[in-house]
């Protein structure tokens, strides 16, 4: 009696509870891709009941307050495994599970990191977790657009997510930022630097926002770049059949 009051007090701050482990068929995924996997539950030293389990995708995004950086983490995906369950003292389950990545989740280029936490959710309980990190690549749109950028004369100098300005009208806290530097043809001479944002994706298009950052030239264009003038905001939306010729679009937009 005194041992089965000691076990559930031991299992109520996660010692000798249940434990949660997932395992993804693989690491690596393209965003829209279904992702499949076990989540394996062993029982503790007591039979405990189960009210869920779920599973969050998860980035970090920076967001700036009174000139100071702080780094958040965002659960931009949830997903429900199973209904509740009991699970006996050492008892074993293997619970399969698929879900799809959203097609504009963040991929780990740069600095960015993605990973999926498993929680088991637990009544008087410590839940307990797991952590899985994933690599996360682009979707056929956006791997062309960046290769086009790449092919105007362009190299990736940083990739982070930012917080979102509401302005943009994201349905996550944050956007994924790619900032390019010119470093062969005439932009070198013309442009300091580029920066793309991917708006929305879809398996047939993606939209997306285009920072030109102008060189400044004399006093008047230092002047420009004092006041953030020499800046210009292009809005494009690229379609699959637009692909074959993405290249000129991408030069026609930049414009310079």
């Amino acid at each position: 009696m005194y041992m089965s009051f000691f076990n559930k007090v031991l299992a109520s701050v996660g010692v000798g509870g249940a434990k949660v482990d997932t395992k993804l068929e693989k690491s690596e995924f393209t965003a829209g891709e279904i992702m499949q996997g076990v989540v394996e539950v062993v029982g503790g030293n007591l039979e405990q009941q189960i009210d869920a389990i779920y599973l969050t995708v998860n980035t970090t995004y920076i967001r700036e307050s009174n000139d100071r950086k702080y780094t958040d983490v965002a659960a931009f995906q949830k997903y429900k495994v199973t209904e509740p369950f009991t699970i006996g003292a050492n008892e074993k389950k293997a619970i399969p599970f698929s879900l799809t990545l959203p097609e504009d989740a963040p991929v780990t280029y740069g600095s960015t990191r993605v990973w999926i936490s498993t929680g088991l959710d637990i009544k008087n309980s410590i839940d307990p977790t797991d952590k899985d990190y994933i690599n996360v690549r682009p979707t056929r749109i956006a791997a062309h657009i960046l290769e086009a950028i790449e092919q105007l004369g362009f190299k990736i100098r940083k990739v982070e997510c930012e917080k979102a300005s509401h302005k943009l009208g994201s349905r996550y806290p944050f956007v994924q930022e790619f900032e390019f530097v010119p470093v062969s043809s005439s932009y070198k001479a013309k442009l300091d630097e580029l920066e793309i944002l991917f708006l929305s994706q879809s398996a047939q298009s993606a939209e997306i926002l285009m920072q030109v950052d102008r060189r400044a030239r004399g006093f008047g264009g230092l002047l420009a770049e004092a006041f953030e003038m020499d800046e210009k905001f292009i809005r494009l939306t690229i379609n699959a059949q637009d692909i074959p010729t993405i290249k000129d679009k991408l030069k026609r937009a930049i414009g310079i």
